[in-house]
C-alpha cells in the first residue's frame, strides 16, 4: 500500500540529504548519495548517538533513490515491537532497503537470525541494504556472530556530532519554517535545561509550535516555562 502513496507523503519534505547539516560528515553523506543511486555502493552502515541525524539520512536515501526511478523501503525496527522477526521477514523485493535502529534486535535471537536471512537474500537480489545503530555491529551485542560479519563488511560510517552552534541554526532554521522566531534568549533556554541532542530538540519544538499556534501567542521564555514545567 505505501508504495501507491505520492512521494512526499512516504518520505517527510524535511528529511531529505540536501538539507542535511552536513557538519564533518561531508565523505560519509557522498557514500550515501552513491548507495540511493546504485553506484558501486552496496551496503552501508551507519553509526551514531540518538539525534545524530541517522533516521534523516536514511529516508533522505530512500527519497533519493525514489526520485531516481528506484524503489524503496524504509523500517523503525525501534517501532515495531515483538514483531520485529514477522516484519524482517516481510521486508525484499525493492531496490533499496533501509533499516534502522538495529539495536531493537539485541538478544532476540529469531529476528536476528531473520536480519540475516534477509541481508542473504538482498545481497542475492542486488539491492543496496542500509542499516543505522548507536553503535559499530562489533559493539552492539548482537548474539549471532554471523550476522556480526556480514554487518561488519558493509561500508561503516561513524556520524559526527553537530557542535551546539550548529544544532542552534537547524532548530532556529526549522522554528523559521513553522513561523517562529527563536530568538537567543530562547535558544539560551532551551540548550540549557532541556535536552541538547537534535532529535529531542526538534520533538521539542513541535510541541511548542503546536502551543504557541493553539495559544496564539509568540515564542518567548516565559512561555517556554510556562509550557515546559522543570
Amino acid at each position: 500500500m505505501s508504495e501507491q502513496l505520492p512521494l512526499a507523503l512516504r518520505w517527510p519534505a524535511h528529511q531529505r540529504l540536501d538539507s542535511f547539516v552536513v557538519g564533518d560528515n561531508s565523505a560519509g553523506l557522498d557514500i550515501l548519495r552513491h548507495a540511493a543511486i546504485g553506484d558501486d555502493v552496496e551496503r552501508v552502515f551507519l553509526a551514531g548517538s540518538a539525534g545524530s541525524g541517522k533516521t534523516h539520512l536514511l529516508i533522505g536515501v530512500c527519497a533519493e533513490a525514489m526520485a531516481s526511478e528506484r524503489t524503496a523501503q524504509y523500517v523503525d525496527l525501534a517501532r515495531v515491537g515483538g514483531q520485529a522477526a514477522d516484519t524482517i521477514r516481510r521486508l525484499g523485493g525493492s531496490d533499496l532497503l533501509a533499516i534502522d535502529n538495529l539495536d531493537a534486535l539485541v538478544g532476540i535471537d529469531e529476528a536476528e537470525h531473520a536480519l540475516f536471512d534477509l541481508y542473504n537474500r538482498c545481497r542475492a537480489e542486488g539491492a543496496t541494504l542500509l542499516f543505522a545503530a548507536s553503535e559499530p555491529p562489533t559493539a552492539l551485542g548482537l548474539g549471532l556472530p554471523d550476522l556480526v560479519s556480514r554487518l561488519s563488511a558493509c561500508t561503516q560510517w561513524q556520524l559526527r556530532p553537530l557542535d551546539e552552534p550548529a544544532r542552534r541554526s537547524i532548530i532556529r532554521e526549522l522554528g523559521a519554517r513553522r513561523g517562529l522566531e527563536l530568538d537567543d534568549l530562547v535558544l539560551d533556554w532551551l540548550f540549557t535545561r532541556k535536552a541538547r541532542d537534535l532529535g529531542s530538540l526538534v520533538a521539542l519544538l513541535d510541541r511548542i509550535d503546536k502551543a504557541a499556534l493553539a495559544a496564539q501567542r509568540r515564542v518567548t521564555v516565559p512561555f517556554l516555562r510556562q509550557l515546559l514545567v522543570d
